[in-house]
């Protein structure tokens, strides 16, 4: 088990599993849209623990380094209300950490259906529709 193929280390460096973890920040379109791409299903979520509709943007906001803007509509409404996000702490070892609150309080059970808009760089736009029942934590 400890001898590993030529065959095996090839694939692992193709796929970039031997790079240094440092070696990439997670800072540029280039690294952060694939992910966000992938992970569609996991961009948003609601609370309601504290007696309100806690809309969360956690996963989102932890690739906003890579990312132009967030948007979102409530229910219907076309996705034109901007996300507030912090800077990307490009001075820091963990550009992407999450200093501010990652979520967006409303009235309990207000939320019905969000449409989010993640806009890159480079103009291109991912959109994504999701039911109250497919994101709520509780």
């Amino acid at each position: 088990m400890g001898h590993v193929s030529g065959a095996m280390v090839g694939v692992v460096l193709a796929l970039g599993m031997g790079q240094v973890a440092s070696a990439q920040n997670f800072t540029t379109q280039a690294e952060v849209q694939p992910i966000i791409e992938l992970t569609r299903g996991n961009w948003i979520a609601i609370g309601t623990t504290t007696g309100r509709d806690l809309l969360y943007f956690s996963h989102l906001l932890s690739w906003r380094c890579g990312v132009s803007a967030f948007r979102y509509g409530l229910n219907g409404a076309a996705p034109d209300v901007a996300l507030q996000m912090e800077p990307c702490h490009r001075d820091t070892n963990q550009p992407n950490a999450i200093r501010e609150l990652p979520f967006v309080a409303y009235d309990l059970n207000s939320i019905e259906r969000v449409t989010v808009e993640v806009v890159f760089p480079d103009g291109q736009v991912l959109r994504e529709e999701f039911a109250r029942a497919a994101i709520i934590l509780d």
